[in-house]
């Protein structure tokens, strides 16, 4: 059961403006909440005075401006700066505020191309599959960073693949992972744009495919042999449910 949290009574009476995405903020939980789901795209311009004039005069938290402003002062990080927010607003509690920390440490010298790509991967795994296709997109649709290395762009490419393959969308998923492999020329994807690619096609074209790389057959044989072994598992997995099912039926009619 979860434990309660005190919403702060204040509201403000002028709202504290994100320009990033123009969104406008009224309390202390608003920000939060705003801080907690940006950590990826957070950066200096949420660090400022402003903020701090806000919290004073809008929220009457004049104790955390001050700590902000020594943040500022003293030339600390944004991950701090965040951190002080958060731990002050009591809203979150301790595994919940490692957590965040955890993301901040990883987060402080990636790139934003970078942060955008870590954002898609955390939604992915998390299981929010069409955003993350959409934070994917929204990175090959931009001008291409040079600053990354060309492996990077194949990993987005198969981060596609496994969101488009969770939606069995097999066709697009086999079309990402291909794209990854001519990039990243990385063995390992290989399987997930063969497995793609048996789902949507026929019978005959899957195995005109498997003639086209010289790896293909024995990859394919591999994956039909995991396959193979995860039906036995489950089949033996049900034999002992109905096994122990049977069990109970039978002590329960010699009662």
């Amino acid at each position: 059961m979860g434990s309660l949290v005190l919403c702060h009574e204040r509201h403000a009476t002028h709202p504290y403006e994100i320009t990033r995405i123009h969104c406008k903020i009224f309390t202390i939980e608003e920000l939060c909440y705003y801080l907690c789901n940006n950590l990826y795209l957070i950066d200096y311009t949420i660090m400022n005075e402003q903020l701090c004039v806000w919290l004073d005069e809008e929220l009457g938290m004049g104790k955390l401006a001050g700590q902000l402003r020594d943040v500022i002062r003293l030339h600390g990080s944004i991950e701090k700066f965040v951190l002080t927010i958060l731990k002050d607003s009591r809203i979150y509690r301790d595994t919940e505020m490692i957590r965040i920390q955890n993301v901040l440490e990883r987060l402080r010298n990636q790139k934003d191309i970078e942060r955008q790509k870590y954002k898609g991967d955390n939604l992915l795994e998390s299981g929010e599959i069409e955003e993350a296709i959409l934070v994917y997109q929204a990175i090959l649709n931009q001008e291409k960073d040079e600053s990354v290395d060309a492996k990077f762009y194949g990993r987005i490419y198969a981060g596609l693949g496994a969101a488009y393959g969770r939606l069995f969308l097999y066709q697009e998923s086999a079309r990402m992972f291909d794209r990854a492999y001519q990039i990243c020329e990385d063995p390992n994807l290989l399987k997930p744009y063969l497995y793609a690619s048996y789902k949507y096609m026929s019978l005959e074209e899957y195995h005109i495919l498997l003639t086209k790389h010289e790896n293909y057959v024995e990859i394919n044989a591999r994956m039909r042999q995991e396959m193979e072994d995860i039906r036995n598992g489950m089949q033996l997995e049900l034999n002992d449910v109905l096994l122990e099912k049977w069990k109970r039926q039978y002590r329960r009619s010699h009662i």
